[in-house]
């Protein structure tokens, strides 16, 4: 299973960026949970969503009404479109991965990683 990230960049308040995740080793469509999650810098990893293989998402709090998951099965890959961006979205963001229908985000839960992609929100 490997997990490749990518779309990050700097973006001024208020802008839009999407990130992808493509998926190898494994397909969407299979019994998987795929998570985004993000490390700010000086803070812990947290949650931002998750998206299991029956359509089911998770957003955290700071990501509702913000942030939309969806997916390409047939490009296996899983799309974050940020919006609305803010200073304080600024973090290093990882996708992973996890056998499983549970929607929950915490980093601990998740098998398959990622390398990060960097968020920089700043005028």
């Amino acid at each position: 299973v490997q997990l490749q990230a990518s779309g990050g960049g700097l973006v001024q308040p208020g802008g839009s960026l999407r990130l992808s995740c493509v998926a190898s080793g494994f397909k969407l469509e299979d019994y998987y949970a795929i998570g985004w999650l993000r490390q700010a810098p000086g803070k812990e990893r947290e949650g931002v969503s998750c998206t299991t293989s029956i359509g089911s998402t998770y957003y955290a709090d700071s990501a509702k009404g913000r942030f939309t998951v969806s997916r390409d099965n047939a490009k296996n890959t899983v799309y974050l479109q940020m919006n609305s961006l803010r200073p304080e979205d600024t973090a290093v963001y990882y996708c992973a991965a996890r056998l499983g229908y549970s929607r929950n985000s915490s980093p601990s839960s998740f098998s398959y990683w990622g390398q990060g992609t960097l968020v920089t929100v700043s005028s």
